[in-house]
């Protein structure tokens, strides 16, 4: 009953693709916000989607390394 308290690779990518998919979250909530308030400008909406965009690649990234590739 020695077990590490340590967390191994695997878990600390699953963390870091929970805190990626909430902050993409908040994201979309940001930009639905905005547009449908009518306080957003363009330049600010188009820098939110960027980085929502962007929080998505790493999300698919993350997803990838942790699903292992299946040979048909």
């Amino acid at each position: 009953m020695n077990a590490s308290p340590e967390m191994n690779f695997e878990d600390m990518l699953h963390i870091r693709l929970e805190v990626l998919r909430r902050e993409h979250r908040d994201l979309d909530e940001a930009i639905a916000a905005l547009e449908h308030g009518g306080r957003g400008d363009q330049l600010t909406l188009r820098r939110l989607k960027k980085q929502k965009l962007s929080l998505k690649d790493q999300i698919v990234k993350l997803e990838d390394q942790l699903i292992p590739d299946i040979i048909a």
